[in-house]
């Protein structure tokens, strides 16, 4: 199998929040990483004029491309779909974009969103993965791991019977500090503590899950696929 990750992404930010640990030890062990973002992760904030949101969204991509260049992955590709509308979006178009990149680029692994996300982009994200990589299809994958974002895959409680729990663990110890680093990058997503979306509440995230591991810092994942 090739030795490529493809990461599918709702948002610019996603990527590092979700896996990054992970991926930088990957791409440490020889892997070649793709990431490509359906969603442009602003145009839902507020009643900006069109050409205010063009320039964030213009800056949040030029910061993933920056962290592409630093961690040396492939050029990430962004699709621009609706910020928390990609359910508007017809599931065929989703599908038919991710099993593109996925003719092309060949990867062995996909890490994307959990379907229990409260994030309507993250689940229906998830959905379309799984859409593309469905058995028999073209574009089966035989790997497939969902990962966690703070502040939203534990906002869905569990009388709604959605919650994410983790059956893989991925010791990040070595690669805590750079993707708190990283993270940085992504200043206008960053909040303060005690929000799970601030440095240090990334950083208790992972001891959280280190601490369900035996682990120092860990990243967890649901397995959705995986053939040995």
């Amino acid at each position: 199998m090739k030795k490529n990750i493809l990461v599918v992404a709702a948002h610019p930010d996603d990527e590092i929040l979700g896996c990054g640990g992970t991926l930088i030890k990957l791409k440490n062990r020889g892997y070649k990483i793709q990431c490509i973002f359906l969603a442009d992760g602003e145009t839902s904030r507020s009643f900006k004029k069109k050409i205010i949101f063009t320039k964030e969204i213009n800056l949040r991509e030029k910061q993933a491309i920056k962290i592409s260049r630093m961690l040396k992955f492939n050029y990430p590709k962004f699709f621009r779909f609706p910020d928390n509308k990609i359910d508007e979006i017809p599931l065929i178009n989703l599908v038919k974009v991710i099993e593109n990149e996925i003719k092309h680029f060949k990867p062995s692994i996909i890490f994307t969103h959990s379907s229990c996300d409260l994030n309507i982009d993250h689940s229906r994200t998830c959905k379309a993965v799984l859409t593309a990589t469905r058995p028999f299809s073209k574009s089966f994958v035989k790997k497939i791991y969902s990962f966690e974002i703070a502040s939203n895959s534990e906002m869905y409680f569990k009388n709604n019977k959605k919650i994410f729990i983790p059956n893989l663990f991925s010791d990040i110890d070595k690669q805590i500090r750079k993707k708190i680093k990283l993270i940085k990058i992504y200043s206008k997503e960053i909040r303060k503590f005690p929000h799970p979306r601030s440095a240090e509440g990334v950083k208790v995230l992972a001891r959280y899950r280190a601490s369900q591991s035996g682990l120092k810092y860990a990243e967890a994942f649901e397995i959705l696929r995986d053939f040995v």
